[in-house]
């Protein structure tokens, strides 16, 4: 099934059935050429090579990338569609010894790796670019990565990034586009598990509610809620898009679907296999970064109006794209530059737990070293675990 998979990433939608078939097979035969002297079990939530063709967040490359660097020392057990974990519980399998590594967003592994927080203050991240950049910095490890690895015992690896809004259901369906923070005031939103979304949120009047996801889908089409706290490659790729009927762009805190390793397992690797995992890490991180952005425009939709033939276009998804005044409203109802007090209590202890740093002053200030309008595909790469 892996080498299936893995080949598959290797052939994008257009592949036939007997196209798959060879490649499966040659595949298999490149990753059972030599005995590994690791084995690792990958739990990816919600991924498989149907989705990872909408949201390209790298997870399917970056195993067939270490398998080939490696020579076939390392293989990857891929275990997608929620088999063996969900978003909320991969980080705690990957603790406990069940998986060895994993994929889910940042935000929905805060509640078993709180440090995970650090990247949910509002208004943050004025764009992906800027995320992009605090990612390939080498300010990221002592900050966030070292933090990580004291703390919950994980090896950051890369990201996918995004920038999540609110995806309002079907009862917006008929309701002109969203141009204003004010018409959001009141409404009814599923919340992912991160807590600091949760103060923003808030601060904001979206009134978050904790909804298991497999009622959300059900709740956006009945009208239950009006709408869920999310990016928009995750309604793509997720099956959201038929019941969002407005995606709007708040850009208020970060969506990032790590991959992360267990630190106990990447200590086992010895050096030379462990500066492998990086560069492999290195090079799904700039996968990510061109591929995700050209799916964002050409597979999504992520654009006002999506373009035709696109997810969006196809399910009548309107993307709503505020003024940069609306976006300076949001910021300053919620963020801790204009709004610090909701946020203390929960700055103090990301700060105690960096060892000493102002996580969201010295975040911020990374996220700025580049200008504002810095397109994606402009941030250069850079080894950021290297001196």
């Amino acid at each position: 099934m892996t080498s299936t998979l893995i080949a598959a990433g290797t052939l994008g939608v257009g592949a036939t059935v007997s196209s798959l078939a060879r490649a499966a097979e040659n595949t298999q035969n490149e990753r059972y050429s030599a005995p590994p002297k690791f084995q690792l079990k990958f739990g990816a939530s919600g991924f498989n090579e149907k989705n990872l063709d909408i949201q390209k967040s790298a997870q399917l490359f970056f195993a067939r990338d270490l398998e080939q660097r490696t020579n076939g020392a390392i293989r990857v057990e891929f275990i997608g569609s929620n088999q063996i974990c969900g978003q909320t519980n991969c980080v705690k399998k990957t603790q406990q010894g069940i998986v060895d590594m994993y994929s889910a967003s940042t935000q929905n592994s805060a509640g078993g790796a709180p440090y995970l927080n650090v990247l949910d203050y509002a208004y943050m991240f004025p764009s992906r670019a800027s995320q992009f950049h605090f990612f390939y910095s080498k300010k990221s490890e002592p900050l966030f990565r070292e933090p990580l690895r004291q703390r919950h015992k994980l090896q950051f690896l890369f990201t996918h990034c995004e920038l999540r809004g609110i995806q309002l259901g079907l009862k917006w369906k008929d309701k002109p586009l969203v141009t204003s923070i004010d018409q959001l005031a009141g409404t009814k939103n599923r919340v992912t598990g991160t807590q600091l979304g949760r103060i923003a949120m808030q601060l904001m009047n979206l009134n978050p509610v904790p909804i298991a996801w497999e009622e959300t889908l059900d709740g956006l089409k009945q009208g239950l809620i009006d709408g869920a706290e999310t990016w928009m490659g995750a309604v793509a790729y997720a099956g959201m898009a038929p019941v969002v009927s407005q995606c709007v762009d708040l850009k208020f805190f970060s969506g990032t679907e790590h991959t992360a390793m267990s630190l106990p397992v990447f200590d086992k690797l010895g050096s030379d296999l462990q500066d492998d995992v990086m560069e492999s890490a290195y090079v799904a991180q700039i996968f990510t970064q061109g591929m995700n952005e050209a799916a964002l425009t050409d597979i999504v939709g992520a654009t006002n109006p999506p373009r035709p033939g696109t997810i969006f276009a196809e399910n009548n998804t309107r993307v709503a794209t505020l003024s940069d005044a609306e976006l300076r409203k949001a910021e300053e109802m919620c963020s801790p530059e204009f709004n610090p007090e909701p946020w203390q209590q929960w700055r103090d202890r990301l700060n105690k737990w960096s060892g000493g740093h102002d996580t969201y002053q010295e975040i911020y200030d990374i996220a700025r070293e580049i200008p504002r309008d810095t397109q994606v595909v402009n941030v250069p790469p850079q080894r950021w675990w290297t001196s």
